[in-house]
């Protein structure tokens, strides 16, 4: 669980500059905080959607020796 926020951190921090706030004052940063959360998502969904979803597992040994035994 911790891997997962830590990759989207690294994430936000290297794709969008995360490491330096561009505003002064605690609201301005929140904003700018959520939307790039948002850009990051957005970013994701996209990913999401283009990659093609028809990639195969490899079969296990257990499975190949069953399937050439049968």
């Amino acid at each position: 669980m911790r891997a997962g926020i830590e990759a989207t951190l690294s994430q936000n921090v290297r794709t969008c500059g995360l490491r330096r706030s561009r505003y002064r004052g605690l609201a301005r940063t929140h904003v700018q905080h959520v939307l790039t959360a948002l850009a990051c998502s957005i970013t994701r969904v996209a990913d999401w959607i283009a990659e093609p979803t028809t990639t195969r597992r490899r079969s296990t040994r257990f499975h190949a020796l069953c399937t050439a035994t049968a």
